[in-house]
């Protein structure tokens, strides 16, 4: 009786082998669900108000609306074919609705039109669009996908110390919350390192031949067919230059010590970001009036966060910069919490997720068209 609703989402992809795979995975979640005791009710979206638990009902729009499949206001890539473009499109999902819900208890004002991006171990995120006011529609589109590496970076690098285990060992094991470095300024050694390792990682617009982009199963073509943006980021072909990144973690950490180690990751990944931000901003899918937002230890822990907004600051993305650009933790447990609550029709007119940025609720556009 304590749980209201369930909420199931794919995790890492990296070991699947297409995109397609990601539909068995939450079958088989959902049947694991059913095992524990779980009725489909708490699964899926009520037919009505009355379906919901009594208590949820008073909190409930469910009677003036309907769940059409948007989450926070924005609508899923539709591909010709029906198929997952990349395969951690769930996770991008819910990491921007993470991002949305944790932006809430900040200034920024983290609404369509927004590019979020997640750097756990794999790299996934969403890009959406603008929305016209006098539309009739008034969900965003999602017009860009991320996908890759993003922490298996870093943690390939730790690797090499020695200090955590060679096979799962991460950044995270060797630093823990701790901030060894620094200062965020780049030392001419810091400097050389990160060009060096910068060198061995692969940042662009996905190739349409290509069905994994780092390690992660892609539909690049129709993607491309769809006129979505992937932006992916690889180490070599599908990690291949692993090897390698563990090699210079090893020698930096030997002859620089942990606090070299440390800036040097944290320039890295600040880099990695600013990077996917450059691609995006060159398929001319950041306007002024958007709004980025990071989640993931890759890009919220050290100093990765004050490096990023100085990077962004450099670009002249936005006029002010910190009105635009939110870190949040947690984006992915946010995000599936917030799922939820869009399901069941949780919404909050007077403070709204949905909608654009610097505009009103678009509850009054969303129960016209449900009618």
């Amino acid at each position: 009786d304590d749980l209201d609703f369930v909420v199931r989402s794919t995790g890492v992809v990296a070991s699947m082998e297409s995109p397609d795979q990601v539909g068995d995975f939450v079958i088989s979640l959902a049947n694991g669900c059913l095992a524990a005791g779980v009725p489909p009710k708490k699964m899926t979206p009520p037919m009505g108000i009355d379906n919901l638990p009594p208590k949820l009902r008073q909190f409930s729009f469910a009677d003036k609306l309907t769940f059409c499949g948007t989450v926070a206001g924005v609508s899923p890539p539709i591909g010709s074919s029906g198929v997952e473009m990349v395969a951690n499109e769930m996770e991008g999902e819910l990491a921007m609705a993470g991002i949305k819900e944790g932006a809430k208890w900040t200034e920024v004002d983290f609404r369509n039109p927004c590019i979020s991006i997640d750097f756990g171990t794999t790299l996934d995120g969403r890009i959406t669009s603008d929305v016209d006011p006098d539309s009739e529609w008034p969900f965003a589109k999602t017009i860009g996908n991320f996908c890759g590496l993003a922490g298996a970076i870093p943690d390939a690098l730790v690797r090499g110390t020695g200090q955590v285990k060679d096979g799962t060992g991460t950044a995270l094991d060797l630093f823990g919350d701790k901030s060894f470095g620094g200062f965020s300024k780049k030392s001419k050694v810091v400097n050389e390192y990160v060009e060096r390792i910068h060198d061995l990682i692969d940042i662009r617009i996905v190739p349409t031949d290509r069905t994994r982009f780092g390690m992660v199963p892609v539909c690049a073509d129709l993607a491309a067919k769809s006129g979505i943006a992937m932006i992916g980021c690889d180490a070599g072909t599908d990690f291949s230059n692993s090897g390698a990144l563990k090699e210079i973690g090893g020698e930096i950490y030997k002859n620089n010590g942990i606090n070299v180690l440390t800036d040097v990751i944290d320039h890295v990944c600040a880099k990695m970001a600013l990077r996917l931000i450059e691609v995006a901003a060159k398929e001319k899918i950041v306007p002024p009036n958007s709004s980025i937002g990071f989640t993931g230890r890759a890009a919220i822990s050290g100093k990765k966060p004050s490096i990023i907004m100085d990077g962004i600051s450099e670009m002249g993305l936005y006029d002010k910069p910190y009105e635009h650009v939110v870190f949040v933790d947690d984006g992915l447990a946010r995000g599936a919490a917030l799922m939820g609550r869009c399901m069941c029709s949780m919404g909050k007119p007077n403070n709204p997720i949905g909608g654009v940025r610097g505009g009103k609720c678009i509850m009054a556009r969303r129960v016209k068209i449900g009618k």
